[in-house]
């Protein structure tokens, strides 16, 4: 039954009323990542009504996500976002039915998990999720809303739902090609005025509340931008075009045979790169090892508690390995991106494998670079 005193505002808005809160409560929205932008869409939607709400992360809240991932306190260091925010949204509506995916989302989940939603929101921070999602939404037919911020500059955009001339834009419009690996930094590297996501995640809220409820006009086929540091706000329409990539999946089996780290110039899907800025906090994580894969006598050594198991010794040596989260590092990152992708096909998805991207090398440049 329609609790009409909690959404009172909102229903007496003209235009409004008890039909659209309707229509939100039998919604059914999917939103990827629980991060920066996550955490105000999550409460937004969940405050105004949205009847069932997907998270999906495999993440942990850190200390470094606080400034800006407000569901979060130093309480929850540690824990998983799905589990913390699920019991946040909980307490803060349990009329709305949210449900966690602590996974990462992949070409052999996608699919299934995504096949429950009507409107998926995304809110990840990486290229090669941001392509896996348009090409699946695209796929399913599933409005994709997208939302992405750098520093002090925040984007949003309506992906895959019909204008009224018919036409339909994709992130591959926007972004035909991916950039170089390490060419656009993530808030890790570059950073992130901890507000901007606030105003970016509310915005794919309201852009969320709009597709579903029919009000206003939502940004389809175009990309809006904001620059908090002066509020300039641009919106640009996105032209829609036929797109002529022979590497762009059309069908459910392409796309589960697709490999998106290789096509973002990554090589392995489902093995995260740790940067050097985020690999001491990372290490610290609840159930984490550090695996060390060079020759004993290789220097520098970590100032950090790792297991040195030389690569050509990696299978048989196993047993050593009792964490959930692994860390793979070497000299220059490429003995350890072949050792994350053994322990990836050995110890399957249960395991959470990333490794020091450029190696030991490039984190002691780093360190040198900031003293």
């Amino acid at each position: 039954m329609l609790n009409l005193e909690r959404y009172d505002r909102q229903i007496k808005l003209q235009g409004f009323g008890i039909e659209a809160q309707k229509k939100l409560v039998s919604a059914r929205v999917l939103v990827i990542g629980a991060g920066g932008l996550g955490c105000p869409v999550l409460q937004y939607l969940t405050a105004a009504g949205v009847g069932n709400i997907g998270i999906v992360d495999d993440d942990r809240v850190s200390l470094s996500n606080l400034h800006r991932q407000i569901l979060y306190n130093p309480n929850d260091i540690g824990k998983l976002k799905t589990e913390t925010a699920f019991e946040r949204l909980n307490v803060m509506n349990p009329e709305v039915k949210s449900s966690m995916i602590p996974e990462r989302i992949a070409t052999k989940n996608a699919v299934k998990i995504i096949s429950n939603y009507d409107i998926i929101i995304d809110c990840t921070d990486n290229f090669p999720t941001r392509y896996l999602l348009d090409d699946v939404c695209r796929i399913l037919q599933k409005p994709l809303i997208f939302g992405a911020i750098y520093q002090y500059e925040g984007q949003v955009a309506v992906f895959n739902v019909k204008n009224k001339d018919e036409s339909v834009t994709h992130y591959r419009h926007l972004f035909p090609e991916p950039p170089e690996p390490g060419e656009v930094p993530d808030c890790n590297d570059a950073g992130v005025l901890g507000v901007l996501p606030g105003v970016i995640g509310t915005i794919q809220a309201a852009e969320a509340i709009k597709l579903i409820t029919g009000i206003g006009e939502p940004l389809i086929n175009k990309l809006m931008t904001i620059n908090i540091l002066n509020y300039q706000t641009a919106v640009f329409e996105i032209p829609s075009m036929n797109l002529t990539d022979k590497n762009i999946p059309s069908s459910v089996e392409e796309f589960e045979n697709m490999n998106y780290q290789l096509h973002c110039g990554i090589e392995y899907d489902g093995i995260k790169n740790i940067s050097p800025s985020e690999f001491k906090k990372t290490a610290q994580l609840h159930d984490t090892v550090i695996i060390d894969v060079r020759e004993p006598d290789e220097n520098p050594k970590l100032d950090l508690p790792y297991i040195s198991i030389p690569l050509y010794q990696l299978k048989e040596n196993l047993s050593q390995i009792h964490n959930r989260n692994i860390i793979v590092v070497c000299q220059s990152g490429k003995r350890s991106i072949t050792a994350a992708k053994i322990l990836q096909e050995i110890l399957g998805a249960e395991y959470k494998i990333s490794h020091l991207e450029g190696g030991i090398n490039h984190l002691n440049k780093k360190i040198n670079e900031q003293d």
